[in-house]
């Protein structure tokens, strides 16, 4: 069966419990009203989905279509930014406080049981074999044009394993692995709600879905390069990044232009909120010294 968002966030919540629990801790932790919650639980009680309070193996398999496959991490650019660093090392792979920038990311993928997970490279592309020691299952995509194109490229070599799956630029230091989780409604992106932001940002329409993506912007969302992907948009995606690459000029976009301007018209895509504690993305060389003070040195 088709789930609302609200009875696919008691599930989901049932789901990470796999116990009974009572209708008031349920609306606490999903910030659903009692009331609601009680008329919910009716419902998916009457469809065989819980009981006495307890996720059913049914209720199980009607969250499978919302189950998060796999996770594509675009890793393939310079990091010009972050020069003097970068000169020998990918970005994703300089260490904070010891940590590699994108350990903070397969972490969280590998704990909610991720395991199909693919990694498009380019600059300095044989360092990444390091991560297989800790991350085995990861499976490269090499990226040869990278240094020619903007990161459409990366896109456009993982265009057919974009659906229901979690899409990550591999810079981002990620402090609030809660995020990323097992399942997602729908096709989303990151963002944290600001009056005011100079980096990329969208405005959402009175439907709740983004209806534009500029550079700075006021009362909108500040962007962050995680997204995840439904089925139906995934394969959408495919086709119109294949499109968007071959149009003049189209080498030179960034990925999320594709669905947040060229072709916006064909998408559905909503924000999911977080905030500026939950995730960073170190812009400057300058900004990784304030996070890490060996780098002074």
């Amino acid at each position: 069966m088709t789930l609302s968002k609200k009875q696919f966030d008691i599930l989901v919540y049932m789901e990470s419990k796999r116990t009974a629990l009572s209708q008031r801790e349920i609306a606490e932790h999903t910030d659903i009203s009692l009331g609601t919650t009680n008329k919910l639980m009716t419902e998916l009680s009457a469809s065989g989905l819980i009981e006495n309070g307890a996720i059913t193996e049914a209720g199980i398999n009607a969250l499978e279509p919302y189950r998060v496959k796999r996770a594509v991490f675009m890793a393939a650019g310079f990091g010009s930014r972050l020069v003097p660093i970068t000169l020998n090392t990918p970005k994703p792979l300089v260490r904070v406080k010891g940590k590699r920038i994108i350990d903070s990311l397969l972490d969280a993928v590998t704990a909610i049981g991720i395991e199909e997970i693919y990694l498009v490279r380019g600059y300095l592309s044989e360092q990444f074999d390091q991560l297989l020691l800790k991350y085995p299952t990861i499976k490269f995509i090499e990226n040869k044009v990278f240094n020619e194109t903007n990161n459409i490229s990366s896109a456009y070599c993982a265009r057919h394993l974009l659906k229901n799956s979690y899409v990550f630029e591999s810079d981002l230091l990620l402090y609030n692995p809660k995020l990323i989780t097992k399942y997602q409604y729908s096709t989303n992106y990151l963002g944290v709600p600001t009056n005011l932001t100079e980096d990329w940002c969208f405005n959402v329409n009175s439907a709740g879905y983004i209806k534009n993506l500029a550079l700075g912007g006021t009362n909108c969302y500040h962007m962050f390069g995680i997204s995840y992907w439904n089925d139906e948009n995934g394969a959408r995606l495919e086709k119109d990044i294949e499109k968007v690459y071959n149009l003049p000029g189209g080498k030179q976009l960034y990925w999320d232009q594709v669905a947040l301007d060229h072709c916006i018209d064909h998408y559905k895509i909503s924000v999911r909120p977080c905030t500026f504690a939950d995730i960073i993305e170190i812009d400057t060389f300058n900004e990784l010294k304030q996070l890490d003070p060996v780098y002074n040195m």
